[in-house]
Order: C-alpha cells, then sequence, then structure tokens
C-alpha cells in the first residue's frame, strides 16, 4: 500500500482558498434551503389547512427514525421556468431513504408547486427516479398528489420517448423485474397520471383528499354531458369499494405512511452483487482539509493525491502503473471499507515517462492507454470505480496527432461504455469536451453522478470558447462591412464570456439533470460510500466484453 498525503500548510493561499470554498458551501446551503419551500411558505400553510403533510414532511415520516434521506436532483428546473413563476424542485421530490432498514427510492409530488403539475423537467426528473430503482433493483414508493401535465408546455411532455408515457412503460418493466412498487394517492391523480399508481403493485388512498380518474368532473361534462362531483366520479371509497382500482382506503395521509411501512416491512431479503467491503477506517487527514486544497480558480494547479488522501480509508492506495501516464491516477483502494478502483485526474503539472512535461488535467495517450487497461482489470475482478473529474480535455497538437492520440482516447470511451461494474462520478473541478465521455459524464451511464460547487461542464473552458466565439462574430461583421473597435470587442467578449460561463456552471448543469446533486466536497467519502451500498443490492452484472478496440 502507498501512503498519501500531508498536512496543510496554512497560510495566506491556502485559508483564502478555504474561504471561497465554504462561500461557495454556504451559497449552496442557501439555495437549497429555498428551494426547500417549494411553492412557499403559504401554499404550505395551505396544505396544512387541508390536514395534508407537506412532500416532504410525507418523506420524513416514511423513512426510519434517525436515518437520513438522501434528496437527488434538489435543484431540478433551478432558474427555469420563470415565464411561469418557476417550479422549485420541478415540483418532484425525490431520493433514496431507508424503511425499515431497507433501501427504497421515494418520489412525492410537491403540491404546493403549481398543484404538483409536470414540468418538461418533472418528467425527465421522474424517469431518472425510475432509472436508478431499475439500475440498482431497490423499490419505489410514490407519493401522488398531482394535477397532471403542466398544459401550457404539454407539447415538451407528452409524445416523445422520454416524455411522460415512458413512466408507466418503466411502470411495467420493473414490475417484469420483480421490483416493488407501493403507491399512495394523498391528492388529486389525473389523466394519463392515473395509470402511474393503478400500474404500481399495491396502491392506497387517503378518503376526502385522494382521488383517480381518466377524466374528471368538468371534463366528463364536456365529453359525455354527464354532471357528477370528483369525490363520486373517482373518490377513495368509489375505486376501493366499487371499481376495485386501488387496493386500501387510509384515513389521512399518517396512516398511509404507516401503512407503507407496514408494507415493506414484510418484504423478503434479497441477494446482493457482492462487493468486497471490510471495516472502515478514516483517512488520515481530516475531509475538511478539502476546502485547503480547491483552488479559487478551475485552471489552477493542485495534487489530485492530497483530494484522495481525504477521501481512501487510512489515506492509502495500490497504485497501478504509477510511473506511466500521469496525468491519470488509477489506482485500488478503500472508501468506508468499500473496494473501489479509482480513476481521477491529476491536476499538477508531471513529467511523463520520457522526463517531458505535461498539463495537469489533460488526458495524453499514455494516460488514455492506462486507464483503458485498468477500466477492463476492474471489470474483472467486480471492483466498483470512482472517476474523480478535473478534466479540460484530451491533449491536442501535431505530436499528440501523429502519437494516436483519438485511437488511444477511443480506446479509453469504449471501455468506460461498456464497463458493467457500477460507476460512481464525482465532477470535482472541469468536465470539458471529450475529457467528460473518457471519464464517464452522464452519457456514459454512471449509477450516479455528483459535482463540486467549484465544477465547470461545457465543450471548453470560458476563456477559450469565448476567442473563438468573439472571431466567428467579429469576421461576421466584417463581411456586412461594419466597424468593430477594440472597445466594442472587449464589450462583446464579456457578454460572450459572462453568458458562457453561466452556462458551464453546476447549478445550470443540476437544473437540467446532468449531474445529480451538487455536493459538499468534505462529503464525497459519504456519497461514494451510500453510492456503492445502493449499487449493490443489484446482483444482475452483465458479462463484460469491449468489442472492438483498435490497437
Amino acid at each position: 500500500m502507498k501512503q498519501i498525503g500531508k498536512e496543510i500548510i496554512e497560510n495566506e493561499t491556502t485559508l483564502y482558498y478555504e474561504d471561497i470554498n465554504k462561500t461557495k458551501i454556504r451559497k449552496l446551503n442557501a439555495i437549497k434551503d429555498t428551494v426547500k419551500l417549494g411553492g412557499g411558505e403559504k401554499a404550505i400553510a395551505k396544505q396544512h389547512e387541508k390536514g395534508k403533510l407537506t412532500a416532504r414532511e410525507r418523506i420524513n415520516k416514511l423513512i426510519d427514525p434517525d436515518t437520513k434521506f438522501y434528496e437527488l436532483n434538489t435543484l431540478a428546473a433551478y432558474d427555469m421556468y420563470k415565464e411561469y413563476g418557476g417550479a422549485p424542485s420541478s415540483g418532484t421530490i425525490y431520493g433514496i431513504g431507508r424503511i425499515h432498514k431497507r433501501d427504497c427510492v421515494i418520489v412525492a409530488n410537491d403540491a404546493t408547486v403549481k398543484a404538483g403539475a409536470w414540468f418538461p423537467i418533472t418528467g425527465k426528473k421522474n424517469l431518472r427516479a425510475q432509472e436508478i430503482a431499475m439500475e440498482n433493483n431497490l423499490p419505489i414508493i410514490y407519493l401522488v398528489d398531482s394535477a397532471g401535465v403542466f398544459l401550457p408546455m404539454q407539447d415538451e411532455i407528452f409524445p416523445d420517448k422520454e416524455h411522460f408515457g415512458r413512466i408507466f412503460r418503466n411502470n411495467a418493466r420493473m414490475s417484469s423485474m420483480g421490483i416493488p412498487q407501493i403507491a399512495a394517492i394523498m391528492g388529486p391523480c389525473v389523466a394519463g397520471g392515473a395509470y402511474l399508481p393503478i400500474m404500481s403493485d399495491e396502491a392506497l388512498i387517503v378518503e376526502g383528499e385522494g382521488s383517480v380518474f381518466l377524466a374528471g368532473s368538468h371534463l366528463v361534462k364536456a365529453a359525455i354531458g354527464e354532471e357528477i362531483d370528483n369525490e363520486s366520479l373517482g373518490g377513495a371509497r368509489v375505486q376501493s369499494n366499487i371499481s376495485g382500482v386501488t387496493d386500501y382506503v387510509m384515513k389521512n395521509d399518517d396512516e398511509a405512511i404507516e401503512m407503507i411501512r407496514n408494507l415493506i416491512s414484510k418484504f423478503g431479503a434479497r441477494q446482493k452483487a457482492g462487493f468486497d467491503r471490510i471495516e472502515s477506517s478514516l483517512p488520515k487527514f481530516k475531509s475538511e482539509d478539502i476546502n485547503f486544497i480547491l483552488p479559487d480558480d478551475t485552471l489552477k494547479q493542485y495534487d489530485t493525491y492530497e483530494l484522495l488522501a481525504r477521501i481512501v480509508d487510512n489515506s492509502e492506495i495500490d497504485e497501478y502503473k504509477s510511473g506511466y501516464g500521469k496525468t491519470i491516477i488509477t489506482a485500488y483502494a478503500r472508501i468506508d471499507g468499500w473496494s473501489v478502483g479509482i480513476i481521477a485526474n491529476q491536476r499538477a503539472v508531471v513529467k511523463s515517462e520520457k522526463g517531458e512535461m505535461q498539463i495537469g488535467g489533460v488526458i495524453y495517450s499514455d494516460s488514455a492507454d492506462k486507464a483503458t487497461r485498468f477500466i477492463m482489470n476492474c471489470n474483472q475482478k467486480k471492483i466498483p470505480l470512482v472517476f474523480l473529474q478535473d478534466v479540460t480535455g484530451f491533449m491536442v497538437g501535431s505530436k499528440a496527432e501523429h502519437g494516436g492520440i483519438i485511437k488511444d482516447g477511443a480506446k479509453m470511451v469504449n471501455a468506460v461504455a461498456n464497463s458493467v461494474v457500477p460507476k460512481i462520478t464525482i465532477i470535482t473541478g472541469n468536465s470539458y469536451g471529450a475529457g467528460n465521455y473518457a471519464m464517464c459524464g452522464k452519457a456514459y451511464d454512471p449509477r450516479f453522478i455528483y459535482a463540486f460547487p467549484n465544477s465547470k461542464i461545457a465543450v471548453m473552458g470560458g476563456a477559450q470558447a469565448s476567442s473563438v466565439l468573439l472571431d466567428i462574430k467579429v469576421k461576421q461583421l466584417q463581411k456586412e462591412g461594419k466597424e468593430f473597435s477594440e472597445e466594442d470587442k472587449k464589450k462583446l467578449l464579456d457578454e460572450i464570456k459572462n453568458s458562457y460561463d453561466s452556462k458551464s456552471s453546476p447549478y445550470y448543469a443540476a437544473a437540467r439533470l446532468w449531474i445529480d446533486e451538487i455536493i459538499d466536497p468534505t462529503k464525497a467519502r459519504e456519497y461514494i460510500s451510500k453510492s456503492i451500498e445502493w449499487a449493490d443490492n443489484n446482483p444482475d452484472i452483465p458479462k463484460f466484453n469491449v468489442g472492438v478496440i483498435q490497437t
């Protein structure tokens, strides 16, 4: 085992980094606190006046006492849909919590946000929740309280493959996979949305508040002229005792939650994947030290070994090919007792085996070759992979091209794409271009993908992109015969850079579900451990085959 890490020396630079990083965490927590109010305190008060709990209150009562609910995609739709007043958390909350010591995916409509209506991102978020349940073989609980599709945007959520109807397709697929699904109808459940709870294994409905029908009373009157109220049309007693659509009638939210817990308590034991875990050992260095390590600017260098020393057990690694391809660190280690294979971009400037200086955060041919071999090794040994992304892309230029950088990069991408063990990705800094793909970005099916508050996700860095876009704009204006002063250029460059940087932000990525959650860097170890624990619930690991790799 190789001991890594050293004590942090507090000086002007490291203390400045700490202040910057803690400020980013305070901002993140403040934004999350606001988002968690949903439609606001007045809307919450109205929910309580009806005798109903809010979505997060329901979840807190559902999970085991003194356990943590790991909410995911908290910032879905952040700063989006402004023309409609916004949609905090996209009007739906989901995450993973423990119910009678069983990990479960829990999905709850937030009726304080547009009566729980579904925006386009809401559909995408619900699909991600189901994907996590399917990939990790986790039971899924739906707490339904929704007015249905947000009609002004129905064309963006209704007909396509990744739209609303895919939810019900997934209900059917999960049923065939033997993944338990329980739904509690705690409010309205209308039209196509009625299929979600009824395609679950068991459906509960709360008397007086829950209702389920394909068309409400107003639409029924318009369509066939029948006059009837919603309770008589599809209320709890009607759908349980007359139609037999629902299975249990509950008096209120509390009784429904207790019934769900009772049902889950009787689930049988399930086989695990069997990823190796021993007794956990803390790192030799405090996780809080990460705040001293991450620089204020993602283009600045730092030693990734120091970051790893605050995450892995005993601050020890078994490094694979330590002297080769140094801009990527590949190592076996343990995180909270779990055996893992780590692939991390080295952000420090290093020397290659030929003595040449290599830029930190850039993937060279030798680094890609090493990472490819290591990924295959971990698949051979059934070891989960942890990717720590801080990458500005693959090396460019004539030397790199002549050396076959495209071929070597393609080999790495191939190995990542075909990997069958769970992949956990954390974006710790930059995530640019094809580097995002090779280091297991969202398109490459990581079981879970997180990002630090300082991270950036884009095709290229803001400075480079702004320069390219400015050059294109200037040439276009010159063709039109327009004059363009240096002052005009600077103003336009600033506008382009500000716009580009805002779209590279982790908040922009989180809003669009490119990442599962923005996390506090000091909790990286906790999130990696929990992610592997959740992944361990699925014993079905296919045979590993990379297909054709060019030599």
